[in-house]
């Protein structure tokens, strides 16, 4: 029988500890986790490497982290800063006054995701008429749109692109459109490869078509438009493209704010009219919400705001032109390597690199890297495409460069010397063969036990190396891995009794 006077679980303690406590607790945690600053981490984070930044945006976070997004006649701070960014963003972006879109307006969201979400269903309510509304996306969209029409239930039309130049064709684009297409989308640049797609053409086809085109900028917007300013040769892709209705970007990204903080641009007010929701038929105050949450806390807004009051536009294209510096230096590092080469020419802020025929095991490369202190991203093969490591990059990664190209010759080197990854017999047949449906706790326990999944280390039941599961995921079709993934995030995500 639990006593409940005594209550003693997790983070709930029976009395309480002083506040010193819980915050050794807290960095005792963090100990564990991947390094935020520092340029070994290649994705996930975003680090200019500017000295007092960080005291500055916890300083603004604090300042408002109890104003409440809910109200924004209660809280008239929160608004004003909202509008400022967006305003910013649309500036950065080619729109405002003497602008071809000086009528832009925009929200401030959580984040890529919702900032996506909120696009498809903006599109899809701008059109009540179509009982199913559906969405066109190249192969190389971000998943969030995938997110988006499984939440909306919005039907998603995904075009192939093209193995060689990793962006999708723009014709193919155009006869993917349907009647009942509410919204055509397109990259700039796309996540996986940091390729920009050809926004004119898409968009020209959308417009053509009566359809609205959405940019996902939330990666590069906020950087594309500088590196143009340092004469890097950035395609048309935000306002002033005819066509494009609405773009995304996420200011804790390349505007080097706290998580998480996205702003969604509409061309004018008309086209976001959808975006909200409103609701009175209840006792209760009358709901209006431009965004999905309805509270929101006012720190991550204030954070956002103070980071970009103080690095200014001078400041963000110094950092871009670092930025771009290193992009250089680590391709230059991949070229180096017998056994790599790269997805794509950088055109952004990503290098992309798979392994030749005769290259490596790129999983086992990857645990090698991380065994010398860089943190990549793996991405398994998909519908022709090989398997690749992403790296994100970040200011701070600059005065790294030069010692990557010798760790990655090295990390090569050890990886060629350790071979491929063997899965056994019976595991590869159950990724060839094995349905989702298919799919048993026991079943799901065998597997987690066999990749090393079944011990604890460091508070998470996750094996040192992760070449294994990644080469078992990679073995298996789509929907099988996202089973999987789904069942092995379970395993890990389990209350601390």
């Amino acid at each position: 029988m639990i006593d409940e006077n005594r209550v003693e679980a997790g983070a709930l303690s029976a009395t309480g500890v002083p506040a010193e406590v819980a915050l050794a607790e807290v960095r005792q945690l963090r100990g564990a986790d991947r390094p935020t600053h520092g340029g070994r981490l290649f994705a996930y984070v975003y680090d200019p490497a500017v000295p007092g930044l960080d005291e500055l945006a916890a300083a603004a976070h604090r300042e408002s982290a109890h104003v409440n997004g809910l109200d924004p006649t209660a809280f008239p701070s929160l608004l004003a800063m909202e509008n400022a960014l967006v305003a910013a963003a649309g500036r950065v972006l080619g729109a405002g006054p003497g602008s071809t879109a000086p009528d832009v307006v925009g929200s401030v969201t959580s984040g890529g995701t919702e900032s996506l979400i909120l696009a498809v269903k903006t599109a899809r309510d701008a059109h009540p008429e179509i009982a199913e509304p559906r969405i066109v996306v190249p192969s190389s969209a971000h998943a969030a749109f995938a997110k988006a029409a499984h939440y909306l239930r919005v039907a998603l039309d995904v075009v192939p692109v093209s193995p060689q130049t990793l962006r999708p064709d723009p014709a193919a684009m155009a006869a993917a459109i349907r009647p009942e297409t509410v919204l055509v989308a397109c990259s700039a640049p796309s996540y996986a490869h940091g390729v920009i797609d050809p926004v004119a053409q898409i968009a020209a086809a959308a417009a053509d078509a009566g359809v609205r085109c959405h940019v996902d900028a939330c990666f590069g917007g906020w950087t594309l438009p500088y590196l143009r300013r340092l004469g890097e040769p950035v395609p048309p892709f935000d306002f002033a493209v005819p066509g494009v209705t609405s773009i995304s970007v996420d200011l804790h990204k390349y505007a080097y704010a706290p998580k998480g903080v996205s702003v969604l641009l509409h061309r004018d007010a008309t086209l976001r009219a959808p975006q909200y929701f409103a609701y009175a038929d209840w006792p209760g105050y009358t709901m209006i919400n431009p965004v999905i949450a309805s509270t929101r806390s006012g720190g991550p807004i204030a954070a956002a705001y103070a980071t970009v009051r103080h690095l200014g536009d001078d400041g963000y294209l110094r950092l871009a032109g670092v930025t771009r510096d290193a992009v250089a230096g680590l391709a230059d590092a991949v070229r180096a390597v017998d056994g790599l080469r790269l997805m794509a020419e950088p055109e952004s802020t990503v290098v992309c690199f798979t392994a030749t025929e005769d290259g490596p095991d790129l999983f086992v490369l990857v645990d090698e890297l991380t065994a010398r202190g860089w943190h990549t991203q793996p991405q398994l093969s998909y519908a022709g495409l090989p398997a690749s490591v992403h790296l994100t990059v970040t200011a701070a990664v600059a005065p790294r460069v030069a010692e990557f190209g010798p760790d990655l010759a090295e990390a090569v080197a050890a990886a060629q010397a350790a071979g491929p990854v063997a899965l056994p017999p019976e595991l590869t047949a159950l990724a060839t063969s094995l349905t989702p449906d298919a799919l048993t706790p026991e079943l799901v326990a065998g597997l987690a036990a066999g990749l090393g999944m079944g011990g604890e280390t460091d508070g998470a039941p996750l094996p040192e190396r992760m070449a294994v599961v990644n080469t078992l995921l990679d073995a298996a079709p789509p929907a099988l891995r996202e089973r999987l993934l789904v069942e092995f995030v379970g395993l890990l995500q389990r209350p601390t009794w």
